[in-house]
């Protein structure tokens, strides 16, 4: 074999590295999560039309040009739910993955008002999102990130809901991109946006 064919195959076989390296960095390939878990593909999110706190609308739109971090829940809730924005608040104070916001979704709408969202929110951080929408307009996005919400009749003439504790994280397409599983740790959540953050970055 040639020095000269020798040399050729070396330098595709090296460009073939550098492209297939290039290519795992921008999908995120290699992102190790300590309390979730990334996806080999990102995965898009389904066509929705919510509204926010405000009443105006909120669509996939409105999830671009940030990363993401998505939670399903009510303002009834008596645990889960505050638990998980108390962390999140702790979280974004430390900033560990510039631009996020959080969008919390409520799957209780009789009972949960663009004002009632606004006062509960507002307890643990002016900047987080809520938004809200009939069973009709929560259904594609329910079933887009696979996540479910059902109503749970008490026998004192109450209800409640049980509903998908998971913190989803979306890119900044609106695309999802890692999954994050209760209970959940101020510090590894922080330590796992700032990986994505770092591997974003490359």
């Amino acid at each position: 074999m040639s020095r000269r064919l020798v040399f050729l195959l070396l330098s595709v076989g090296v460009a073939a590295v550098a492209a297939g390296a290039l290519l795992a960095r921008m999908i995120g390939a290699g992102v190790t999560l300590e309390s979730g878990t990334w996806l080999p593909r990102a995965r898009p999110v389904a066509e929705f039309h919510l509204q926010d706190m405000s009443g105006r609308n909120f669509d996939l739109q409105n999830l671009r040009g940030h990363p993401t971090l998505l939670f399903f829940g009510f303002t009834n809730c008596p645990d889960v739910c505050p638990t998980t924005l108390a962390t999140l608040a702790q979280v974004q104070r430390q900033g560990p993955l510039p631009g996020t916001r959080v969008v919390f979704v409520s799957v209780d709408p009789e009972r949960d008002s663009g004002a009632s969202l606004q006062s509960y929110l507002s307890a643990f951080d002016l900047n987080f999102v809520g938004v809200r929408g009939d069973r009709a307009a929560l259904a594609p996005l329910l079933r887009s990130l696979n996540a479910i919400a059902v109503r749970e009749d008490l026998p004192n003439g109450a209800y409640t809901m049980d509903h998908s504790a998971t913190l989803y994280l979306l890119d900044t397409q609106a695309r999802l991109v890692a999954v994050f599983s209760p209970p959940f740790s101020a510090p590894k959540l922080t330590a796992d946006l700032h990986q994505v953050d770092a591997a974003r970055r490359l």
